[in-house]
């Protein structure tokens, strides 16, 4: 009896032990960088800006700040924080361009240079195009493509999410875009509204707000299921262009980061992921919360980083 008493007693202890949370560490700084490689103003910077928000509401220590890094398509944030020290006071905001722009020989680093922390949201993409473009369909688009390849104006940031997307259309329909470059989000659609290009990417939110005073247009999205958000809206796939593309935004560090020190800001965003605020924050942008812990983000940037290399392969860029 007594044997069977201590071996229920260990047991017991050790399901307490991988239900606790992560023990307290003591970072030598008491704000610290979340390193955010885009300007100001743009979803990516919306979205991470919520995140901070719901971390530090979290009670989390110390708290975040978010430090915009803008530059060279996501670059220079990302090597700024990789450069930085592995004491759990600076953080780096990533998404796809980060894949991206190494598959195409813009930097010798991706997210392996980095220590996953938590994916944290995903969000669909919709292609808009200006009101005063001469296609209102995917059919009506490829068609006038094939008619006058490199016309049809896109605004991109190079080697980015923004492009990719395009590029993945392009090969997917057997058409030529004209490609304009821009910094960000906020850049491509004033360029849309002002008519200065033809076609860029948005959120459904974006889409939302703009479809309904008529200032844009959409093509569709590319998502596997129309949104309820804009049930209207028809995705690429039912239009007979069988691409689908968002953007996952996750947090990581810089490589070298002590597992305690991961384990300490994983449980930080782990508990902001469950803020119902910050999730309907999230929705009001167009994203929805999709969680992953260290383990499960490592996994699921190696799974991303073979797709984009396969996609890349197929249409015969990078490495």
């Amino acid at each position: 009896m007594r044997d069977h008493r201590l071996l229920f007693a260990a047991a017991a202890a050790a399901l307490m032990a991988a239900s606790a949370p992560a023990a307290a560490v003591d970072l030598p700084c008491s704000v610290a960088k979340l390193i955010v490689p885009w300007a100001a103003g743009g979803d990516t910077d919306i979205i991470n800006r919520a995140i901070a928000e719901a971390v530090n509401k979290s009670g989390a220590k110390p708290q975040l700040q978010v430090v915009n890094a803008p530059g060279q398509g996501g670059n220079k944030g990302a090597k700024d924080a990789k450069d930085e020290k592995p004491d759990g006071c600076t953080l780096l905001a990533l998404h796809e361009s980060a894949i991206i722009n190494y598959i195409v020989k813009r930097v010798d680093f991706h997210w392996d240079a980095f220590e996953p922390i938590a994916l944290m949201s995903y969000t669909p993409s919709i292609v808009g195009v200006s009101k005063e473009a001469p296609f209102n369909n995917v059919k009506e688009m490829v068609d006038y493509a094939k008619k006058a390849p490199n016309t049809i104006t896109t605004g991109v940031t190079l080697a980015s999410t923004s492009q990719f997307e395009f590029l993945l259309i392009e090969d997917t329909m057997g058409i030529k875009l004209k490609y304009v470059p821009y910094e960000g989000t906020r850049q491509r659609i004033t360029a849309l509204l002002a008519n200065n290009i033809m076609m860029a990417e948005m959120n459904i939110i974006t889409a939302k707000e703009y479809l309904a005073d008529k200032s844009l247009k959409a093509l569709g999205i590319l998502t596997d299921k129309r949104d309820p958000i804009l049930p209207d809206l028809p995705t690429f796939k039912e239009q007979g262009c069988d691409v689908v593309y968002g953007v996952s935004r996750g947090i990581l560090a810089p490589k070298g980061t002590k597992p305690e020190i991961i384990a300490h800001w994983n449980e930080a965003f782990a508990k902001a992921a469950k803020d119902p605020a910050f999730v309907k924050i999230l929705q009001s942008q167009g994203t929805e919360v999709r969680y992953l812990d260290p383990k499960g983000y490592s996994a699921y940037l190696a799974e991303r980083f073979e797709r984009h290399q396969k996609a890349a392969a197929n249409l015969g860029i990078g490495k």
